[in-house]
């Protein structure tokens, strides 16, 4: 790709299946499965902000027979990896998915994709400030369905901050279900439920900016 992006760039260890970047979303997708295994529901609710390529959800419904159940909205910035997300869930016969250029820090991207039952802030929280983790932890709510999942994702790279987001996501109302932190590298993953109230989404609201 002659005029390839950072952004696209940043998905290529994913061709190796032993990478960092592998290993952490076959632990996303092995959450995203087992949520869709509790849920029995007729339809669910998925948005994923920076989603980029849509490795996770795409990889996870495609094989799946159930997959008709999702409505998921995918928010990705770079057009490149939007195209690339969009020929993946065509190509997979994921009608139900909609892959949208938009900036997923402003909270107007997602009108229409909220309340969710699943909220995936994959990629995230590692390139955003600390202030804006905790803004973007805070704003969750806004998000979710009642008892929605969030599955989201951290280097713990010092000072790690992985403490600090499970706090303020009980603050904010959740409930930790799981936390990957394994020791051979640097990567993290959380999964926690909404167990506090949803809040009405403010359209008006910023949670974040990308650093990089």
């Amino acid at each position: 790709m002659t005029n390839q992006t950072h952004w696209q760039a940043w998905h290529e260890p994913y061709a190796d299946e032993n990478s960092p970047l592998s290993r952490r979303l076959r632990l996303v997708q092995q959450h995203i499965a087992s949520w869709l295994d509790q849920r029995p529901d007729e339809r669910l609710t998925v948005v994923s902000a920076c989603a980029g390529q849509g490795h996770d959800l795409i990889g996870v419904l495609a094989p799946r027979p159930d997959a008709h159940r999702v409505q998921g909205t995918l928010l990705e910035y770079d057009a490149g990896n939007v195209a690339a997300a969009q020929a993946a869930a065509g190509q997979a016969g994921l009608s139900n998915l909609v892959v949208r250029q938009a900036d997923a820090g402003q909270l107007s991207s997602y009108v229409g994709a909220v309340p969710a039952d699943l909220v995936l802030m994959v990629g995230v929280f590692g390139n955003i400030s600390d202030g804006d983790v905790q803004r973007t932890v805070a704003a969750l709510p806004q998000l979710c369905a009642e008892g929605a999942t969030v599955i989201w994702t951290r280097a713990r790279r010092a000072p790690d901050l992985t403490p600090a987001v499970r706090a303020w996501l009980r603050d904010a109302g959740f409930v930790e279900e799981a936390f990957h932190a394994p020791d051979d590298v640097r990567f993290s993953v959380g999964v926690h439920r909404l167990d506090g109230a949803p809040r009405p989404l403010d359209a008006t609201g910023t949670v974040f900016k990308f650093l990089h």
